[in-house]
């Protein structure tokens, strides 16, 4: 009943929040946007404080950018709202099934599409609008190999690899069981089919799906546990190692190839997947004091110019029009048929999901 509850509130207030109702008009919203106070933006990436200066600059209008995790998002945007005193005016946040979940069908904040880039939205990303699909990725170092040591994500789970895959822990990072979740949802045959082209032979397990006869097998195989990419990368990717790992970790890590010197390879030919994809979805907060500046900071980093800063770092926008650039480091661009995808439809399948996936990790994980 209280999913039937949470699904129906969010079609009503969904259904009210991101139409394109009234003509689209840049110039007024720019006028609006200058007669209100300045806002504050929330995203899991250090980036939006660029962004959020890029924009000030572009429009004359104050603007913050605060790098906030999603779970901590999750946690302002609702205290914000239940003591009347809003700080975040947007949120970038990296949490879909909470979004969906719990901030817009209980009224803490809403989404809002911007109508003239509506036609360069797909449909799947604009109820809630969809900002960013940001890849995690398997990782090597090419300092040690020429090419990714694995090609089989059942390989992760063999005797070699023990206590030599570095990933965040997915007690703490929740985009990580939603992973386990829409690989069981969407990608269970590749899973299988991944099982018996390494082993030769049929899947044959007591588990409820293949995802999680995998997910049991990796997670009793120890890997090393972090609690940011920061430390799966430096663990794969750090020059002048002699034991190997193997880590997932966001594709953004890679632009430490350049500034720290790292060794980190894309794991191109991993089957069945490289990586995949998790939304960060655009939020307008309820009660905000400058609504229409909040609007034009969704508007701003849908385009081409707005998302560049991370796009820099292999987050595409959904807006296709916007392509990453050439020179990403990661190279994710190029392979992006390799990516499992996020299905947005199936979100609200995650949330529901979660403690049972956390509670199966804990279940099976070995030091």
């Amino acid at each position: 009943m209280g999913r039937l509850l949470v699904s129906a509130a969010l079609l009503t207030t969904l259904g009210g929040t991101v139409k394109a109702q009234e003509p689209f008009n840049l110039d007024a919203l720019i006028e609006a946007a200058k007669a209100e106070k300045p806002i504050t933006v929330y995203d899991s990436t250090g980036k939006i404080v660029d962004m959020a200066q890029n924009f000030a600059a572009k429009y004359g209008i104050a603007a913050e950018g605060s790098k906030v995790k999603a779970t901590a998002q999750l946690e302002m945007i609702i205290r914000e709202a239940r003591a009347n005193n809003i700080q975040g005016d947007v949120s970038i946040i990296s949490d879909a099934p909470a979004a969906m979940a719990q901030l817009i069908p209980q009224g803490f904040a809403e989404s809002w599409l911007p109508s003239d880039l509506a036609d360069k939205i797909p449909a799947e990303y604009q109820s809630p609008l969809t900002v960013v699909n940001s890849a995690n990725v398997w990782a090597y170092n090419t300092e040690l190999f020429d090419k990714c040591p694995v090609s089989n994500i059942w390989e992760l789970t063999e005797q070699k690899w023990k206590g030599k895959v570095a990933m965040q822990d997915p007690l703490g990072k929740a985009s990580y069981v939603d992973w386990f979740n829409q690989m069981a949802s969407h990608g269970d045959d590749k899973v299988a089919t991944a099982y018996k082209d390494f082993y030769g032979k049929d899947l044959e397990t007591g588990e409820k799906s293949a995802t999680a006869a995998w997910i049991k097998a990796l997670a009793a195989n120890a890997p090393l546990l972090t609690d940011a990419d920061a430390a799966a990368a430096e663990a794969v990717g750090a020059p002048g190692q002699t034991e190997p790992f193997m880590g997932l970790m966001s594709s953004a890590k890679f632009r430490d190839n350049a500034e720290k010197g790292m060794k980190l390879g894309l794991c191109k030919d991993l089957k069945p997947w490289l990586g995949w994809l998790y939304p960060g979805v655009g939020l307008i907060t309820k009660g905000t004091d400058s609504p229409n500046a909040a609007k034009l900071f969704i508007h701003y980093v849908m385009t081409e110019e707005g998302i560049a800063p991370q796009a820099a770092d292999g987050k595409m926008s959904t807006n296709s029009d916007v392509k990453l650039p050439a020179n990403e480091p990661s190279g994710i661009g190029s392979a992006l048929d390799q990516v499992m995808p996020y299905s947005m439809a199936t979100a609200l399948d995650d949330w529901d999901a979660r403690e049972d996936w956390q509670d199966f990790w804990r279940m099976n994980y070995q030091k």
